[in-house]
């Protein structure tokens, strides 16, 4: 098995922080985010650990990945507006394995190796880590699934004005080889290649996809309020002091 953490965003809604500085290497806990991510990737027994990420911060993740046992992919993206999108970087990745696949600002507390058992118990066919996020109200902020008595997921509606379910779809996936390999077919039917989320609502409709109901703090950084509240969450457990305000120093 292979991982593979999506960091070739341009995270606009953090700016400036991220004009010149990626998402995925923001300071939570006193250390980079995709060092969190990678950590319970190791921990899991996968050491072939590979990050994808465009031109223009690809310096920064090389240098960062250089005693990390990170292979580090260049999208040859420059911006915003020519970015290839998650599920693009997906395929240009070029997996030939049944991977994990993670974004590169999802900060989760369960040990991934659960998840992967939890996988390989329903037949390694493709799984997507879910979170109860409880009420309604919350689950109009989400991807959302529903699923059936064993768990595979019967619905995929993102932000749905009436929830069938209050599971959150997590941008933690994983997928079988031959599952990764429609990410073709789903592109060439011109759907949409950003939002990862949206290739396992595609995929649902045809193949079996499964929901990892975890437990636990999740974060999905996309603001500084988020960002912030990680950030102090992980200070607090490590004992160090909290913040008012998210700044780039540790």
């Amino acid at each position: 098995m292979k991982a593979l953490i999506l960091a070739a965003g341009y995270a606009t809604r953090l700016s400036p922080l991220t004009d010149d500085f990626p998402k995925g290497l923001l300071p939570v806990g006193g250390r980079p985010i995709v060092d969190w991510i990678v950590e319970n990737v190791h921990a899991a027994g996968i050491e072939d650990v590979h990050l994808v990420t465009n031109a223009r911060f690809a310096p920064l993740f090389a240098e960062w990945g250089e005693d990390k046992g990170v292979t580090i992919a260049d999208d040859g993206t420059d911006s915003n507006e020519n970015r290839l999108g998650a599920i693009g970087d997906i395929r240009f990745a070029a997996l030939d394995d049944d991977a994990l696949i993670i974004a590169g600002d999802n900060l989760f507390d369960y040990a991934l190796a659960g998840f992967i058992s939890f996988w390989r118990e329903k037949g390694s066919e493709s799984a997507v880590a879910v979170h109860d996020v409880g009420t309604p109200a919350l689950a109009r902020r989400y991807g959302i699934v529903d699923v059936d008595a064993a768990d595979r997921i019967v619905s995929f509606v993102e932000k749905p004005e009436e929830p069938p379910s209050t599971l959150a779809a997590t941008a933690t996936y994983l997928y079988s080889r031959d599952h990764l390999a429609l990410v073709d077919t789903y592109l060439d039917e011109g759907n949409a290649p950003d939002q990862p989320g949206n290739y396992v609502a595609w995929l649902h409709r045809r193949e079996p996809v499964y929901a990892y109901r975890f437990e636990g703090g999740w974060y999905d950084i996309g603001d500084r309020g988020q960002l912030l509240e990680a950030d102090n969450r992980l200070r607090e457990r490590l004992g160090l002091p909290l913040r008012t305000s998210y700044t780039l120093d540790d």
